[in-house]
């Protein structure tokens, strides 16, 4: 069975690697937990449930691989290095949660399950170096250990791939070790491993310069080893004269850290004036600790020139991932810089190994919460012999006022927890949120008011008959949102208005009714509405056009009561014989009665001559309206019990105001034969007159006025007669 699943050099590799662990997890690991893992492992295989992966790399060696180093560096519990051992077989279910729990116990399922559920994320194939992938990691992980589980493994794939052939493969492996586990590492504090991942993440991304610096290291490394033995020499001797018990040493900067200094001073490797660092150790009690570092740094500064300007105190004010250490520059032998750093054998431990001393419990409001945080979590780490004992109480609900969510093509966006599809619509863009008709939330149909969840891949549904409504400010929770949500309303909102206020223009022009803004301000005050927008969206949407243009008349007609018009001053009531059976009252308008309330009507604008109608406004005022009036018609229909027969009296003075539409060939000089005309007749006046001309063809309307309908009916023949003039009439309602 493993003859076809191992080749002979993995052979000896995975007894090698199963060596190691069985004596580093001494203690650790129960007889009963190995024959169990052992027991699994080898039925997975025998199974064909135990699979490589598409780029070849066998997963039995690559987990071994990851137990070995959590064991080394991160003093990995049980738990940590069975879930490690048998994910990939839980992932395939070949192995049920119930006997896992049964074997195993409920913690390893959940590191598994939080192992389980980060591996999905890479489906989404989101950029794993935005920040907002990198919260969402914390989120899915929910217990940090799982974290670490994942940094530690990314350093043993980069073990495991260099030369390999998928180059693409490498760079992307690379690519996530440098923005996504190094950082991760550095904030834990693991500044070993994360130096390993960097060094290892720039020689498999830009293999000139990494083989550039490592060969002029290797070239300087006999002058360098001497000048370090020289510092340390009267050093040692200087320290050794003190009560301390301490260690000292010197080490060569990582390359990926002299790659990054020789960007930031644009220098090249022999300008780079502090390639290594000495270290000393002290071992101390904790209570002595400060003092003693303090006394060590006396020493240094004693006999070598200190460069304060570069002096960083990590000891007083600690970092907030844990690390505690004094940084000093000197001026060492033949003038060089040398960075020493001085630290206890605890502060030592804790920055080689790190203890998660960064995580934040559930509860911390805002990032500033984060500083406090850790130092507390540093102090009971440290007062611990197990940390990972610790950990497995840490809940990794660090970003839980956030929900992280993907688009179909794996794009990433953080919105607010509480965030609906509709809120992720609109932070995609405007324009898809005010279309928005729902979405597809992991395949499955979800109304706008779905609320997120991490890890959701969501596609939006729109429709171009869709539009904001006013009550989705009720459930949207990001400002965005509500901002175009709003917006968009008030812009649909004025284009509604904008199409009610033309089409109360069109029946006002229609009706040939002029509009004067403070009557029609007034008519807006008396319908009952705020603003002249709210009037004309219900103008377009709910009101009668007709109620409307008759309220702006009444609304009219009592502004101006006082200003009767020339040609109708007064009316006489009369009784006159219907059928010679029945009389009723008749309107006769002249100029020998006083006192009434009247007006000629501005729609229709009618003239001596002819057939008239008196209508009673809601004012009580007396409009003359023609006969034919298509206002009167329509008002009539809806109150036909405020009509009034009206007649002339025939004694009128004065003119009246008459409307001409005029159809003609647009020839030289036919416009000014019309009003040549309109001036030479006795009694008749041009007052106002409007041509516009296309296609040869000019038409044009003409205010005249006239004493009546026959002084009218004449000067329409004469124009008639005028060439070119293809004809004339009375502008009608």
């Amino acid at each position: 069975m493993f003859e076809n699943y191992f080749t002979d050099n993995e052979k000896i590799l995975v007894l090698g690697q199963c060596k190691t662990l069985i004596k580093l997890t001494t203690g650790i690991l129960s007889q009963a937990d190995i024959t169990n893992i052992h027991r699994i492992i080898k039925n997975g295989i025998a199974q064909n449930r135990y699979h490589r992966d598409k780029y070849g790399i066998n997963p039995t060696i690559r987990n071994l691989n990851t137990a070995i180093l959590l064991a080394e560096n991160i003093k990995a519990d049980r738990n940590m290095i069975i879930a490690v051992l048998l994910y990939n077989l839980c992932k395939s279910e070949f192995i049920t949660e119930t006997e896992l729990k049964n074997l195993f116990g409920d913690d390893t399922c959940k590191l598994i399950s939080g192992l389980i559920k980060i591996s999905s994320l890479y489906k989404k194939q989101a950029a794993v170096e935005s920040e907002n992938f990198h919260k969402l990691l914390l989120t899915f992980a929910e217990d940090i250990r799982v974290i670490l589980i994942m940094i530690v493994d990314r350093l043993g794939v980069m073990k495991m791939i260099n030369h390999h052939p998928n180059e693409k493969f490498v760079h992307d492996i690379s690519s996530e070790a440098k923005y996504l586990y190094a950082p991760l590492a550095h904030k834990l504090g693991l500044y070993k491993i994360k130096s390993e991942l960097e060094d290892m993440s720039l020689k498999y991304t830009d293999r000139a310069t990494y083989t550039q610096i490592a060969h002029k290291l290797n070239e300087t490394k006999v002058e360098r080893d001497k000048y370090i033995d020289d510092f340390i020499r009267p050093l040692k001797a200087a320290l050794e004269k003190t009560n301390l018990n301490f260690e000292i040493k010197g080490r060569t900067k990582s390359i990926s850290s002299i790659w990054n200094k020789m960007k930031k001073q644009h220098a090249d490797v022999d300008d780079i004036f502090d390639l290594f660092a000495i270290r000393i150790i002290i071992d101390t009690p904790l209570n002595k600790e400060k003092s003693d570092c303090w006394l060590a740094y006396s020493i240094v500064t004693d006999m070598y020139t200190a460069n304060t300007s570069r002096l960083k105190d990590w000891i007083s004010n600690p970092k907030s991932n844990g690390y505690e250490s004094l940084h000093i520059t000197v001026s060492g032998p033949s003038q060089k810089w040398v960075e020493v750093q001085i630290r206890t054998k605890r502060m030592d431990e804790i920055a080689e190994r790190g203890l998660a001393a960064h995580w934040k419990y559930k509860g911390l409001k805002s990032e500033g919460d984060l500083d406090v945080w850790m130092n507390n979590i540093r102090d009971m780490l440290e007062a611990s012999n197990t940390p990972t004992e610790l950990m497995r109480d840490m809940k990794m609900d660090v970003y839980d006022k956030e929900v992280f969510v993907f688009t179909p093509k794996g794009d990433l966006f953080r919105l607010p927890a509480g965030a609906t599809l509709l809120d992720f619509a609109f932070a995609i863009h405007s324009n898809i949120g005010s279309t928005c008709i729902g979405g597809k939330v992991n395949g499955k149909n979800k109304k706008i008011t779905y609320k997120l969840n991490s890890g959701d891949t969501i596609e939006i549904l729109t429709s171009s008959a869709q539009t904001p409504k006013p009550d989705w400010i009720n459930f949207v929770v990001t400002s965005k949102a509500r901002n175009k949500i709003r917006q968009a309303i008030n812009e649909i909102t004025s284009k509604n208005a904008g199409l009610g206020k033309e089409l109360l223009q069109r029946r006002f022009k229609n009706r040939k009714i002029d509009i004067d803004d403070a009557t029609l301000t007034k008519t807006i005050k008396k319908l009952g509405y705020k603003t002249a927008t709210d009037f004309y969206v219900d103008l377009k949407e709910k009101l009668d056009i007709n109620d409307v243009i008759e309220t702006y008349l009444n609304v009219g007609e009592h502004d101006n009561s006082a200003n009767i018009p020339e040609s109708a001053e007064n009316f006489i009531l009369q009784q006159h014989e219907d059928n010679a059976t029945q009389s009723r009252d008749m309107l006769i308008i002249g100029n020998n009665v006083d006192g009434m309330n009247y007006k000629l009507s501005r729609c229709c604008n009618p003239i001596i001559g002819d057939d008239v109608v008196g209508f009673i406004s809601n004012d009580g005022a007396i409009k003359i309206h023609r006969a034919d009036c298509g206002n009167l018609r329509h008002l009539i229909q809806k109150y036909p019990y405020r009509r009034i027969d009206a007649a002339w009296s025939g004694r009128l003075g004065g003119q009246f105001a008459v409307t001409l539409k005029i159809i003609g060939n647009d020839d030289i000089g036919i416009v000014t034969n019309i009003t040549s005309l309109i001036n030479k007749e006795k009694d008749t006046s041009l007052r106002s007159i409007s041509i516009d001309s296309n296609d040869g063809i000019f038409r044009g309307f003409l205010v005249i006025g006239v004493n009546n309908t026959d002084s009218l009916n004449e000067l329409i023949k004469k124009i008639k007669t005028i060439k070119g003039v293809k004809d004339v009439q009375r502008s009608n309602n």
